[in-house]
Order: structure tokens, then sequence, then C-alpha cells
């Protein structure tokens, strides 16, 4: 009987284990950086069951305010990447963190709606660029065929932050009244502090480009180096050239940019809307904060696991849209079931696969995305598709908190994510058209 690795060429065994040695180096720091980043994004879903009455703030106040993060984080994510290829992604990313690690702790001092949302937008500005940063970095390290698992690996740290998050969350608003603080300011405090570690780590960790990667012998190195201009033979053509961030910035009225950033919006705002508002939803179960965040971490497990099987599945077959398209009408269907289920268990489930698919999304899609743009004109396409797509930050949490003020309840509001993960999938099928180049398949993992 044969074994998988008699059928497979040794140069590919050889690259499997060299890529597969590259991804153990970089990506548990950057999908550490991620989960942190995004809990801190994310972590005022379960701040606002007290804070938003200390506040004075009513759902849709919480919805407006939470969504001001995608506002700016719009703004200055295109100008973040751009600055990223230049000063290289060792030193921004660190940035990055530190500084986030510093506005996520000057929201301890919050005390009424405008500052919040001033703190919200800030936190946009200072993170802007880590999502497409960390996409664009790892194509530089990784070709197409092994490109869909690793982005998918960094990507889980969005349903990742949850898991963790959720309980440790939980937790951390039972420390109300210590010293005379409430429980959520010990919140935003205790969770920004890994930030400033991760930031470290970054700098110490990481080498901007293969050939300046002391940890890899100079053969391993010219490997890798040939693999990815094997890639690059096979791209489109560029649009544009490399210059000015003006120049470049010309991608915005892209086919390309459009469509891409409309299948993100759509499959974004379940995304966002399902992160922000959970815990309250979870909590309207009747339950406490503790056990609210055990439960709402069950979803997040679920998507988790779904975005790594996805991913690796859409890279053994070189398929990116119709793995898209159907984890999207996954989500659709769990989202939309919630609108007639009333017991508590049977919603958790429906939820669950809903984040399934959800999070299955990210791999395949934002492979597609990256296998689109030729590498003068990635940066900017990677981060303007990213920033547009993201707006969805800022209508997501807004329209539930409106349906949820109207209605007295959520699950009109979930059916709504429901539709746009449904019109987001349906926009993608117009990329068969003009479909990109079909990235070779890698064979099993």
């Amino acid at each position: 009987m044969t074994t998988d690795s008699t059928l497979v060429p040794a140069e590919e065994l050889y690259a499997r284990e060299l890529f597969g040695r590259i991804g153990r180096r970089l990506v548990p720091v950057l999908l550490a950086a991620f989960v942190i980043s995004y809990i801190d994004r994310v972590n005022v879903g379960f701040a606002a069951i007290t804070a938003s009455k200390d506040l004075g703030m009513s759902a849709a106040d919480f919805g407006f305010g939470a969504g001001l993060f995608f506002i700016s984080y719009m703004i200055f994510e295109a100008p973040s990447n751009y600055l990223l290829e230049r000063v290289g992604a060792r030193l921004w990313l660190a940035r990055i963190m530190i500084c986030c690690g510093i506005v996520s702790a000057a929201m301890f001092w919050v005390s009424n709606k405008t500052q919040f949302n001033i703190a919200r937008f800030t936190l946009g500005v200072v993170e802007a660029g880590l999502f497409p940063g960390v996409v664009l970095y790892l194509t530089w390290w990784f070709p197409r065929r092994f490109r869909a698992r690793y982005i998918s690996m960094f990507a889980v740290g969005i349903p990742l932050s949850s898991v963790i998050g959720s309980p440790v969350s939980g937790l951390l608003l039972n420390m109300d009244g210590i010293l005379g603080f409430k429980g959520w300011q010990w919140l935003y405090l205790i969770e920004a502090l890994p930030a400033f570690v991760v930031g470290v780590l970054i700098w110490l960790l990481l080498s901007d480009h293969p050939d300046q990667a002391a940890w890899l012998t100079p053969a391993e190195r010219d490997f890798v180096k040939q693999e990815l201009a094997r890639d690059r033979a096979g791209q489109p053509e560029q649009s544009v050239h490399q210059g000015s961030l003006l120049r470049q910035l010309r991608l915005l009225g892209d086919s390309r940019v459009i469509l891409f950033a409309l299948v993100f919006f759509g499959t974004g705002v379940p995304s966002y809307g399902l992160g922000l508002w959970l815990p309250q939803i979870v909590n309207d179960f009747g339950l406490s904060t503790v056990q609210t965040g055990l439960i709402s971490a069950v979803p997040f497990l679920c998507g988790s696991i779904a975005m790594i099987v996805w991913g690796r599945r859409s890279d053994r077959s070189g398929e990116r849209i119709w793995h898209t398209v159907a984890a999207a009408w996954v989500a659709a269907a769990g989202l939309a079931a919630c609108y007639w289920i009333e017991a508590p268990l049977v919603a958790l489930a429906a939820l669950s696969v809903a984040a399934a698919g959800i999070y299955a999304v990210k791999g395949p899609f934002l492979s597609a995305v990256s296998e689109s743009f030729s590498p003068a004109s990635a940066a900017v396409g990677i981060a303007l598709v990213s920033s547009l797509g993201n707006l969805s930050g800022q209508f997501a949490p807004w329209m539930v908190g409106v349906i949820r003020d109207a209605t007295g309840q959520f699950q009109a509001g979930l059916l709504a994510l429901g539709l746009c993960s449904l019109a987001g999938g349906a926009l993608l099928l117009l990329r068969l058209r003009t479909p990109a180049p079909r990235p070779a398949a890698a064979g099993r993992p």
C-alpha cells in the first residue's frame, strides 16, 4: 500500500515542510496580535452590558459609537498599508500594537457618550492597517497554493478572540467595585495590557522579507524567492505602477476593488453584528455575566474550526469563489433561522451554524482578493477592499441597535444580518465572469 508521501514529488514535500516551518515562525505571533487587537476592538460588546447604563447610552447610541471605530479605520487603512510597505512590516505592525494598547487602556477613563465615541474613533485610527497589512505581509512569504490556509490561520483570530475574550470579559465584569472602579473599566484596562507585549515580540521575531530571515539557510531563502517569482509570473498585469499613494488610490475606480469591497461589506455585516452584539443577545437568555461569557464562546469556537477546515479545503481544490459563496449562504441560513426560533438552546445551535459560515468565508475570500492584484498594486488594492468593506463594522452594530430599540428584541436584527450575508455571497458570483488566476492545488496538507 502506498502512502501519501510516495505520491508527491520530492520538491513538493520539501516546499510543504519549508513553508510549514515558516508558518510556525510567523503565524503564531501574528495571530496573537490579531486576537489581542480584535478583543480590544469588540470587548465593548461585553462592557456595554453594564457600561451603556453608566454612560447613558441607548442600544442605538452604543451601536453608533461602537461603529465609529470603522469610520476612522476606513480612512486610514490604505495610507497605513502604503507606509507598511515602505518602512517594513516589522516596525509598522509593532507600532500598531503598542498604540492599540495605549488607546484601549484609555477607555478606562471614559465617563460619557461623547468620550466613548472619541475613544472608539481614535482606536480605529491607530489600529488601521493591521489586518490588510498582515494579509499583504503573508503574500511576501507564501505562494498562492499555500496562502488560504495561512491567511485562515491568521484570520481565525476573529472568532478565536471571542472564544478567549468572552469568558475572560465575563469574569472581569465581576470586578465591579474593586478600588472603587466599575467592572467594565477593569475590562478595558486589563485586556489592553497584552498588546504592549505582542508589539515587542513582533519587533524581535519577525523579518520583513525572506531574504532578511537569518533563521533560514541561503538555500531556503532562494527556494522561497523562486516560488514567489513563479507565482508573480502568472499574476494579472498590474493596473497601476508603483508610485505615490495618491496615484495608487486610482484603484478606487477599479472594478475588482468595487466588487470585492461590496462582497466584504455584505459578508462583514454578520461578522461585526454578531461579534459586537452576541454578548447582549446571550445575556437576554437570563444568564449571569460569567455564564454569558462562557456561552458566548461556543459559536465562535465553531467559527474557528470551520475557518481552518474550509481554508485548507479551498487550498486543496484551488477554488476560491464557490467556497466563499457557500460559506456566506450557510451563515445567512443560520442567522435567518433565529427569526423563528424561541428556545435558547436551539437559537444557540443556529447561531453556531451561522458563525461557522461567517468565519469560513475569510480564508478563500481573502485569498481571492490577494490573488487578484499584481505585486505593484497589492498593498493599496488589498487595503482599499478591506477599508471599504469594513464600513460594515459601522453599519452592522448601528442597524442591530436601531432594530433592537424599535422591536425590543434581537430576532429581526439577526434576520437582517442574514440577508446581508446572502447578498454578499451572491455578488461574488459576478467574479465568475472574469475569474482570477486559479492557484495550483497544493495536494493534501
